[in-house]
């Protein structure tokens, strides 16, 4: 069977919870947010294979599928499938993510092409199974870091609590506005993940006893969301950050910012969103004041995962 046209969209996604102590068994709250990449794929004759992106090009061949740092993600989806692939193929990307924040693009772009090469292939994705194969892919490709919580929720969309093993995604009914504040540097997950790591092993009772008490922050979190409970909800974001402080992933920028967002008389809490050591900041509620002298983004929760249709062969692009 020849591949079909087919278009997939994944949302980014924040952290609000739950960071590196969802590594060791304990559950994270995360959010699919409102910005979306778009994979569009058109069959090409032969087995040629052209990658576009804002960032970029790539032109290799499904035989040889050379790789290209900007598209290694997308190149881990191809390679994955490429037996059932039957030619080449051009895969447009379009993000609405701002280059500046992380917001997990690379679980959304990872989502995305699985989603729109097996839409190209014929097949309705599983979203057990997508999740499965991106969190496989996102690891490969990161030297076996990842907790799976970004792909997670690019897959299943709205506000979920998250464990890695066994692998439990439990979604909120109602979800809260965030505003976020862009540090204005980013050190790669990897490397956070190992400078923790290497503190851990010094103090290896004091950082287990942190990962439980981070653990037990979420749950409560979690069910303080459930019931609507934002407030209490907000302080414990507020008492999470106090944890990855101890951490060692906080830093004078991101405190700073942590602080100014919690001055906002429409913010409930804030914290770091993701591993630390720079990237985002996160508040719960919209920010009333907009002067924040940083990148700064008003998001609201995308309550839809990973969404994929067919197109005809001559018809425009356009996200889904």
């Amino acid at each position: 069977m020849p591949l079909l046209s087919a278009e997939a969209s994944a949302p980014g996604n924040l952290m609000l919870m739950g960071e590196h102590a969802v590594l060791r068994g304990q559950p994270a709250i995360v959010c699919a947010i409102d910005r979306r990449i778009t994979a569009t794929l058109r069959p090409l004759p032969g087995d040629a294979i052209r990658l576009h992106s804002a960032l970029g090009e790539h032109n290799t061949t499904l035989s040889e599928l050379a790789p290209d740092d900007t598209f290694r993600f997308v190149l881990a989806a191809i390679r994955r499938l490429r037996d059932r692939l039957p030619g080449g193929f051009a895969l447009d990307i379009r993000s609405r993510m701002s280059h500046q924040m992380g917001l997990g693009s690379s679980a959304a772009v990872t989502v995305a092409a699985c989603g729109a090469l097996l839409a190209a292939l014929g097949d309705t994705p599983d979203p057990a199974a997508v999740t499965e194969d991106a969190i496989a892919l996102i690891r490969k490709v990161q030297g076996g870091v990842g907790s799976g919580a970004d792909v997670a929720a690019s897959v299943h969309g709205g506000c979920l609590r998250y464990f890695a093993a066994p692998r439990e995604c439990v979604k909120l009914s109602a979800v809260p506005d965030l505003t976020v504040l862009y540090s204005g540097s980013k050190m790669p997950t990897p490397e956070v993940i190992a400078l923790v790591e290497e503190k851990r092993r010094l103090h290896e009772d004091i950082y287990d006893d942190i990962d439980a008490l981070i653990g037990k922050t979420v749950r409560e979190a979690f069910s303080a969301a459930a019931a609507g409970d934002w407030e209490t909800m907000g302080e414990l974001m507020n008492v999470n950050q106090g944890l990855m402080d101890a951490l060692g992933v906080n830093d004078a920028t991101l405190s700073r910012l942590v602080y100014a967002l919690r001055d906002d008389p429409r913010i409930l809490g804030a914290k770091i969103s993701g591993s630390g050591l720079g990237d985002c900041v996160v508040g719960l509620g919209r920010a009333m004041r907009s002067d924040w002298n940083v990148p700064s983004l008003g998001v609201k929760i995308d309550p839809d995962g990973l969404k994929t249709r067919l197109l005809p062969p001559d018809a425009e692009e356009a996200a889904p």
